[in-house]
């Protein structure tokens, strides 16, 4: 719990966190350095339309 104030805190975080984490998280092992560039792009756009910040 470094840096957190309470548990809630800390779960409050966590629960946040991970979803977004798995998001980006691509392993690298047996992919092209092509298809990790598609990868990380799709990733980037499905974040910016749950952040909100893709502008319409």
């Amino acid at each position: 719990m470094k840096g957190f104030k309470s548990a809630r805190h800390l779960q409050r975080f966590v629960s946040m966190h991970d979803p977004v984490a798995n998001l980006f998280h691509i392993p690298r092992q047996d992919i092209p350095s092509d298809h990790h560039c598609e990868l990380r792009t799709a990733a980037m756009q499905m974040w910016n339309e749950i952040a909100l910040l893709q502008s319409a």
